[in-house]
């Protein structure tokens, strides 16, 4: 087994049908915002790699709601604080990003190592909160994504 992570990953954006999202802030980079992201572990599929980081990070079980495969893959550079969990020279990641639909709000339980603080933002204002611009992208797509998905969002002032 190897001691360095694997160069691919998971970002789930965890939403309501209100399009809240749910983003939680590192507790290594501070004011770094985001939405639940992970690498995967060997021999682990994309799917079983985010139920589990959903888990891991906000204690939330993502098999028990709709969690959805957007179809997006994003490949970016690794942050140079970051590159160490890494084989040497590997400077790229690839991102697979899914979608888990809660039907309201909750309360996430979170990993002290990992996360310091949530918040659940509309999808727009978490885009502007977030850091990583592959995060930011997923997070502005998220109304046309869940309408993909059978999701019908309430017109701005009526509910």
């Amino acid at each position: 087994m190897s001691a360095y992570k694997q160069p691919v990953s998971v970002l789930v954006v965890i939403y309501t049908p209100q399009l809240e999202t749910l983003i939680l802030e590192r507790t290594d980079f501070k004011d770094a915002w985001q939405s639940v992201t992970g690498s995967i572990e060997p021999g682990e599929t994309l799917r079983n790699a985010a139920i589990r980081e959903v888990k891991e990070e906000t204690g939330i079980d993502a098999s028990l709601y709709q969690l959805q495969d957007w179809d997006l893959v994003n490949t970016w550079e690794i942050y140079e604080i970051w590159r160490h969990r890494y084989a040497p020279g590997v400077t790229e990641n690839t991102e697979h990003v899914f979608g888990l639909l809660l039907p309201e709000r909750v309360e996430p339980l979170l990993s002290e190592r990992e996360h310091s603080h949530w918040l659940w933002r509309e999808y727009g204002a978490a885009a502007e909160q977030v850091f990583s611009p592959s995060n930011a992208e997923a997070l502005r797509l998220l109304p046309e994504i869940a309408r993909r998905f059978g999701v019908d969002q309430p017109i701005a002032g009526h509910a």
